[in-house]
């Protein structure tokens, strides 16, 4: 039987550290803010803004919205971002994606200023993240990492599988165990042999979008398991990538959905806009 990983307990954790850092700032006459931009009305996009807004009450941090219509042009989007760039009140620019359909969102990612990109998105914070000199890293993989090195669960050496190679998600997901000097397997939807791959894992990462996609019969005796999908599965309930009822009796940790990589996103985004205010008010981290 698994060890079940409480993302929303040790995420409560990271989130009481952000709190006490706001106060800390906050003494020196630094309020940490964050402006969420979203374009649209996707329902699951509006649902993420949303928390992300109570997080920042929660601990504190000074948060602005812009909520943009679908028919929001480029160049309107851009100079939104430019004056957010120059406002001395926001130290961290997040675009909700994806964005509709017309809008180009890499040269938006582009037009943030790396210092202010709380999502570690701009090509600047992704290639410090590959030479390990970072200042930012994702909130998803970021997460990951802090649940895994809450539970004391050892990378180094290990033999690590990543399903999935999103920019987002699964290509900071290898760099960073790699950083941690895990051996790292990278799979998706062109991978041969995928379940012999992921059996060989003593930890498995899976970020592919796909409601119970990874099986018992992928999984190595008494492997780490961490599941990254939010998805519905045939009853509309939520579920991850993996299928847990199958998974969990094979697995020494296992991460569930709801309640395991989910709440850390919000989380690491809170503690990268504390890293983004040191930054903007020239505090060494």
């Amino acid at each position: 039987m698994a060890k079940l990983i409480d993302g929303k307990a040790i995420a409560a954790e990271v989130r009481e550290q952000v709190k006490r850092d706001v106060e800390r700032l906050e003494r020196k006459g630094i309020t940490p803010g964050l402006a969420v931009i979203i374009v649209g009305d996707d329902p699951a996009s509006r649902t993420y803004v949303n928390n992300k807004k109570k997080a920042c009450e929660q601990a504190g941090i000074y948060s602005e919205e812009y909520a943009l219509p679908a028919n929001t042009t480029q160049d309107e989007l851009l100079k939104l971002v430019e004056k957010l760039n120059q406002k001395s009140d926001i130290d961290g620019i997040l675009v909700q994606l994806p964005l509709p359909s017309g809008l180009d969102e890499h040269e938006v990612i582009r037009a943030i200023h790396p210092g202010k990109d709380v999502d570690a998105f701009h090509a600047e914070n992704v290639g410090k993240i590959m030479i390990g000199k970072f200042q930012f890293l994702p909130c998803t993989p970021a997460g990951v990492m802090e649940l895994l090195h809450h539970e004391n669960i050892s990378i180094s050496g290990k033999h690590c599988v990543v399903i999935g190679r999103s920019n987002i998600v699964g290509k900071p997901m290898a760099m960073l165990l790699l950083h941690e000097h895990a051996t790292v397997t990278i799979c998706h939807s062109r991978t041969e042999n995928l379940k012999e791959i992921c059996k060989q894992a003593d930890i498995l990462v899976a970020a592919v979008g796909k409601a119970k996609f990874v099986t018992a019969d992928m999984v190595k005796e008494n492997a780490v398991v961490i599941d990254v999908g939010m998805n519905r599965d045939e009853d509309g309930k939520l579920c991850g990538d993996v299928d847990f009822k199958q998974v969990e009796p094979k697995a020494s940790y296992i991460t569930p959905v709801p309640g395991g990589v989910g709440p850390m996103t919000i989380a690491m985004l809170l503690k990268n806009t504390i890293t983004a205010a040191k930054y903007q008010a020239g505090m060494e981290e």
